[in-house]
């Protein structure tokens, strides 16, 4: 079990129903359209460390951190008390960004694997989902194409357990006000810009930590 010993710091939104984008069902976009909305969702003159139009705590902004020894690089780590991920990078450090997790026992502790990546995918609710809230999800059961106002926003990293599809996600989110709580059906949400630095650094057939709230692995500021 990973402990907060591991890192030491150096320093129920409704789904809109419009779709960003002449797609057809079942399309996907263009390397234009995908640039145009990356464009779209990030700030004006972006710096990670300052830009914050989300009007987010401070602490849930990009930061490089120093991982203890034996961390793995490559992978991702969930902190479900501070609402932390954080990716091991080479050298000892790590990357850590502000996420919501998912709300009462929506959330999934384990571990995954990243198995699949996608830019500006798709998103079909479960049937789960649209059981247990079908005022806010059977609208969508037949899928939503990709774009800015997608559940999955710019960015998904899908987890699995061997080959099983768990259909939980890291995934970029349109209400990126609910960074820093549990908000969500169980996915971890970043914003987008956040997960779209961070996306191409993921390799496919890393591992995922999403811990429990006793497992946290908090950082000291």
């Amino acid at each position: 079990m990973l402990t907060r010993r591991h890192f030491i710091c150096t320093t129920t939104a409704l789904f809109s129903a419009s779709i960003s984008g002449p797609l057809m069902a079942g399309s996907w976009p263009t390397e234009e359209q995908k640039s145009a909305w990356d464009a779209q969702v990030t700030p004006p003159g972006y710096d990670p460390a300052s830009s914050n139009p989300w009007g987010l705590h401070q602490r849930f902004l990009p930061q490089r951190v120093i991982a203890n020894d034996g961390l793995v690089p490559g992978d991702i780590h969930v902190d479900a008390v501070a609402k932390y991920l954080y990716h091991i990078e080479t050298g000892g450090t790590a990357m850590r960004y502000g996420v919501a997790i998912g709300r009462g026992d929506l959330y999934e502790p384990g571990v995954y694997t990243i198995k699949r990546k996608a830019e500006w995918p798709h998103w079909t609710p479960t049937q789960n989902m649209i059981i247990r809230e079908p005022e806010i999800y059977a609208q969508f059961e037949g899928g939503v194409e990709p774009g800015p106002e997608n559940a999955l926003g710019s960015r998904a990293l899908y987890l699995y357990v061997g080959d099983k599809d768990t259909h939980l996600r890291i995934h970029g989110t349109p209400f990126p006000r609910s960074i820093g709580s549990s908000a969500s059906s169980g996915c971890v949400r970043m914003v987008m810009v956040h997960i779209n630095d961070l996306y191409p650094k993921v390799e496919i057939g890393s591992t995922a930590f999403l811990y429990s709230a006793e497992q946290s692995v908090t950082a000291r500021n």
